[in-house]
């Protein structure tokens, strides 16, 4: 990474010995046949504008503030990218029923599990795509009910009918469902490169020493400009039976 990775001020003397001696870190390089994975990037975890988080939490109880929009506008570009070199740029979102009776194990450790709709709009969809970097007829879109991507959900398959061999990830929560399913996905054999910029936490400390993690174990942790590089130097018939555009 060209300047000093996110968890670097987190880290002891000791962490950074142990690291370099223990040989993690290793870059794994990108993939031949990439995908981009935006993970719950939806008005839930994001709110509707940006604010500073305290404020976001009061009408969004999962929200990640204005770091969250910084995010958003570097996604956008990353998608855009994909779809310029005929990419597949795949979203995830959750889902429950109405009744909230298939939470599960969310209701576990949060005492404001259920307090997902803010009352002054409850029209607004918790679960939408934010508007800025919505869909679009091509892409697609997984609905999911835990933290990672893969559990419970057609992704595998939809890798596999796309003859992918990577995953560029990017979305929220850095600590939460982007861990999850970087980890599931590095057990899947996939090449994986979590993008620094593009993702974000209502933690400041999860969100770094996650980072760290998963660059040390499970993923690459790349800057945006690299992603945009490599997405701008591969070819654009990788992939011909991905949906064609409305």
């Amino acid at each position: 990474m060209a300047s000093e990775p996110v968890w670097t001020r987190f880290l002891t003397e000791r962490d950074k010995a142990v690291f370099a001696a223990a040989g993690y870190g290793v870059t794994a390089g990108f993939g031949k046949r990439p995908v981009l994975l935006v993970v719950d990037v939806s008005w839930a975890f994001c709110g509707d504008r940006p604010e500073p988080i305290l404020e976001a939490i009061k009408r969004w109880p999962n929200a990640c503030g204005a770091e969250a929009w910084d995010a958003i506008a570097v996604i956008g570009r990353l998608a855009s990218a994909f779809r310029a070199q005929s990419l597949p740029v795949i979203y995830t979102t959750g889902e429950s029923r109405a009744d909230g009776w298939d939470l599960g194990s969310w209701a576990w450790k949060n005492t404001r599990t259920g307090d997902t709709l803010p009352a002054w709009r409850p029209e607004r969809d918790p679960n939408e795509i934010v508007a800025p970097i919505a869909p679009q007829p091509q892409d697609i879109v997984i609905r999911k009910q835990k933290p990672s991507a893969f559990f419970g959900t057609n992704l595998p398959a939809y890798l596999t009918l796309l003859g992918a061999d990577s995953i560029v990830m990017v979305g929220t929560t850095t600590s939460g469902c982007v861990r999850a399913s970087a980890v599931d996905a590095f057990s899947l054999n996939y090449r994986v490169s979590v993008v620094e910029d593009a993702c974000f936490d209502r933690s400041e400390a999860s969100h770094a020493i996650t980072l760290c993690d998963l660059h040390a174990k499970y993923a690459d942790v790349v800057p945006s400009s690299d992603a945009l590089d490599y997405v701008a130097g591969l070819p654009r018939d990788l992939f011909p039976n991905l949906p064609k555009p409305g």
